[in-house]
């Protein structure tokens, strides 16, 4: 952490100088009192506060530390993005051959942002998002998931048997879902437990009789 020491008449006199130089806010600082000020005898021997105050890392600064060393121990080259918004922390990772770090099926790249979203929520009170991006994989894979879904949604409508899905992560399953939420003729549901739960595509009678 970056910190500075002040003194001050008080606390928040000190305060109020080292927050300048840090250029923070109050709540993105710690504060520790090094030294307790004392008024003195009629202004004799009057002593000042003096403080340490502390500038926490923010979720980016955490998020890029932590994803660096694991890349650097894989012994991979790479630039990170982190972009911070409201919904979600999202990094992307750019440099050559990034295969390695997708996986099969994105497996890889989603270990990995397992343990980027650990860290980044260990010491938060809400929950923040993690979305670990790279090449576009996760556009591309949203894409290919949902062309599969409508396939399958036209053979389950023709066979009128249910088709059962390789198990998915929570997210891959809610793109079946949200692609054929609107479907005229099948529904979808998951079985199974975590990290073998399917998604099922099953033809859907009764949105059949409404038809």
């Amino acid at each position: 952490m970056k910190f500075v020491e002040k003194s001050g008449k008080s606390v928040e006199e000190a305060l109020r100088l080292a927050l300048i130089e840090l250029d923070a806010s109050r709540e993105q600082v710690e504060i520790e009192v090094l030294e307790e000020g004392s008024k003195g005898f009629l202004g004799l021997g009057a002593k000042e506060t003096k403080i340490r105050v502390s500038k926490k890392n923010s979720v980016t600064d955490v998020a890029y530390a932590f994803l660096s060393s694991l890349l650097k121990e894989m012994k991979i080259a790479a630039e990170i993005e982190v972009t911070p918004t409201q919904e979600a922390l999202n990094i992307n990772i750019i440099g050559e051959d990034m295969a390695i770090l997708i996986g099969k099926r994105g497996q890889t790249l989603d270990s990995l942002q397992y343990l980027v979203s650990l860290v980044v929520n260990k010491e938060r009170d809400d929950y923040l998002r993690v979305v670990l991006d790279t090449e576009n994989y996760r556009a591309k894979r949203k894409e290919t998931l949902e062309g599969l879904a409508e396939k399958l949604a036209s053979k389950v409508k023709k066979s009128r048997k249910n088709v059962i899905l390789e198990p998915m992560n929570p997210y891959e399953r809610r793109i079946i879902h949200s692609a054929l939420q609107n479907n005229p003729n099948v529904s979808t549901k998951s079985e199974g437990d975590e990290p073998y739960r399917k998604v099922v595509i099953y033809y859907d009678y009764k949105k059949n009789k409404t038809n």
